[in-house]
Formats: C-alpha cells, sequence, structure tokens
C-alpha cells in the first residue's frame, strides 16, 4: 500500500468485479445500440478505460472536463467547463461516466448542459458516490460503489494531482 493511503476502502479485486457487473449491465441494457461513453477528466479515465473494454456494444468514447474546485479540497458549488466534447451527441445514446458523486453540483451541471443538445437519451455512471453530502438530487443509473465521507485516492481519484495510478481506492488523511 502507498504510504499516503490510511488504509484500502476498495480492494483492486473488487474494482473489477464490480466494473465487470456494470458493463455486463449496461451492455444488455444497450443492445443493439451504440453508446456514446463521456468521461468526465480527470477523474473518471481509469474506471472509463476498464468499463470500456468490458462492454460488448458498439461504443465511441468521448472526453469533457469541469471543475468545481477552485482551490484546496472543498467543492466550490459553482461548476467550470473547462474543455467540451468534439462531437455531436444529439440523436445519441450518452453515457456519463464520472469517478465520484459527491454534492452532485458536477453531474447536475453537465445532466443539464448535454440535455439542452438533443441525445436520444443520457444516462449516468458514477464508480463511486459518498454517502450523506449530497446538495443536489442526482440520480445515478450505474453505481459502483456507496462510500462513507472520507478523502479517497486510487483508480482515478486523487488528492493535489496525486495518487490516482494507484490500483484500489484508498483513504488519505488530507490534514497532513
Amino acid at each position: 500500500m502507498d504510504d499516503a493511503a490510511k488504509r484500502v476502502l476498495i480492494s483492486e479485486k473488487e474494482i473489477e468485479r464490480r466494473v465487470g457487473e456494470l458493463a455486463a449491465q449496461i451492455s444488455a441494457d444497450y443492445t443493439g445500440q451504440e453508446l456514446v461513453l463521456l468521461g468526465v477528466l480527470k477523474g473518471a479515465f481509469i474506471f472509463l478505460a476498464d468499463l470500456s473494454r468490458r462492454l460488448t456494444i458498439p461504443r465511441v468514447v468521448e472526453f469533457i472536463a469541469v471543475t468545481s474546485y477552485e482551490s484546496g479540497s472543498v467543492p466550490s458549488g459553482a461548476v467550470r467547463l473547462i474543455m467540451d466534447v468534439r462531437k455531436s451527441i444529439e440523436d445519441k445514446h450518452v453515457l456519463i461516466v464520472e469517478d465520484i458523486v459527491d454534492t452532485g453540483h458536477t453531474l447536475h451541471y453537465l445532466m443539464e448542459m448535454l440535455e439542452t443538445r438533443g441525445p436520444a437519451s443520457i444516462k449516468t455512471c458514477a464508480l463511486v458516490r459518498k454517502s450523506g453530502t449530497a446538495q443536489v438530487d442526482v440520480t445515478i443509473d450505474y453505481l459502483g460503489f456507496d462510500i462513507p465521507d472520507e478523502w479517497v485516492v486510487g483508480y482515478g481519484l486523487d488528492f493535489a494531482e496525486k495518487y490516482r495510478t494507484l490500483p484500489y481506492i484508498g483513504v488519505i488523511d488530507t490534514d497532513e
């Protein structure tokens, strides 16, 4: 285990199993359709890569980047678009792939913005959701794990741009 993590919250094997289950469910739900996987950068890139490789349906991968952390480790509540989707999603089935849902502001912002672009459908997939931190009600159609309200890193999740490439999800102490 990396020195930064106090403990492993979700092991590499647990993640691998759950990603497989999610891929199977998504593939079943979109049988016969092409899906646009819209990865939210930077945190979702590892989850998106593993999920997309396990899907059995036609799919394309797109990316979008937003921020709700202006500085430090506390979400500001205001979401800002940094990089937009490069291709039209009009009449396409879109699945937003997010690393973590905390307050819900980012996912809410993305859903509202993308709905105006006329997709055939839009659903959400999140690796983890922090319990009890929601400030905005958002639906997560495909959820990996519910986790406690602790700062987590690994499998794409970071602290100050560090620890994203850990193969598991671990809890860190952000006070040090």
